[in-house]
């Protein structure tokens, strides 16, 4: 594990200063080094197809939302390892996210404080950038979430703007209603909220050809009768799947070494999420009687891990902490460790 015992603790020695600038030289590095990361793909690719929301996936490990929110590195993510890759959360208005820092690492926990607030280049930005320079040869998932500057009650075109721009290039679409880091977005998971724009998007979704998937991605903090609203409406709506879960407000898991950094603002990732994603993957899938795809992400550290979403009726998962923290070793890993189980 190269990345874990030299290029980890390097890149994390800087992280104590800024993690953010870790991520962003990274992304950017393989952004352009991609071209050359062919010979990459050998070592770290998992041939295990499967076919999900009408998809064929090389494998059922993804890259989830936030990593490349510009969509900067898409053709270096299947060399990788990745099965599909999901860019975003990008807003109808190019924006610059919450104050700095805004990103804490946890090392202790295996986790992540973030409050970036969907800094992105906007939908129009990116969709110029994958008209240029094309999709990553994997399912590409889309995040569409609401400009911060746009009232919560003019949200719903807010949506609609970004899936118009975006929609010649996305194998699906995450609707995220459910990220802690931008003031009144998760009440769009109230029922009538949610029901109004699902019902909005489904009619953009039809006028340009309504075969798109459309995906919602959940908060973890939900409670169960909420959750089962918010269920119910998808199901109701001709939602295609279910993405769980988002980062949470909860602080329970953080390790007596992090603690320092527990009253920090913003929504938490990796290990400590683990248990409830994990719960809210088995909710809705016995919520929905196995109706709706589920893809599972929150925690997953290894392929005991994913092996759990699985088992709990994930049909595909995603990292995004674990490989911030632990490189494409843990891409290799966890896909090969699931691989050949039923879907």
């Amino acid at each position: 594990m190269l990345f874990d015992k030299i290029a980890r603790p390097a890149m994390y020695r800087l992280a104590y200063h800024d993690p953010e600038v870790v991520h962003e030289r990274t992304v950017r590095l393989l952004g352009r080094v991609a071209p050359a990361l062919g010979p990459v793909s050998r070592v770290y690719r998992t041939d295990d197809p499967v076919t999900v929301l009408g998809l064929r996936f090389p494998n059922r490990v993804g890259l989830a939302a936030g990593m490349d929110k510009n969509g900067l590195a898409l053709k270096a993510w299947p060399a990788l390892g990745f099965g599909f890759v999901e860019v975003g959360t990008v807003t109808r208005h190019a924006q610059p996210g919450n104050p700095k820092p805004r990103l804490f690492s946890l090392p202790g926990s295996d986790g992540v404080i973030n409050r970036m607030g969907f800094n992105n280049d906007g939908a129009e930005a990116l969709a110029r950038r994958l008209a240029a320079h094309g999709k990553p040869g994997v399912p590409l998932g889309i995040s569409i979430g609401k400009s911060k500057v746009t009232p919560l009650d003019e949200a719903v075109e807010d949506y609609r703007f970004s899936l118009r721009a975006l929609h010649p290039y996305a194998d699906y679409f995450a609707i995220n209603v459910s990220s802690p880091n931008t003031p009144g977005l998760r009440a769009l998971q109230d029922k009538a909220a949610l029901a109004e724009l699902l019902a909005e998007l489904g009619r953009t979704s039809a006028e340009l050809g309504g075969s798109t998937p459309l995906l919602v991605k959940v908060a973890p903090d939900l409670t169960e009768e909420a959750l089962a609203e918010l269920v119910e409406v998808c199901l109701g709506h001709g939602v295609a799947g279910i993405i769980a879960t988002n980062t949470t407000l909860s602080r329970e898991g953080i390790a007596p070494a992090d603690a320092h950094l527990a009253a920090e603002i913003g929504g938490l990732s990796g290990r400590p999420l683990a248990a409830r994603s994990l719960e809210v993957v088995k909710f809705v899938h016995e919520c929905t009687e196995g109706k709706l795809p589920i893809i599972g992400v929150g925690g997953i550290l290894g392929p005991d891990d994913a092996r759990r979403m699985l088992d709990a009726g994930a049909s595909l998962v995603q990292l995004y902490t674990g490989f911030a923290l632990h490189g494409p070793g843990l891409v290799r890993r966890v896909s090969r460790g699931i691989a050949g189980r039923p879907c």
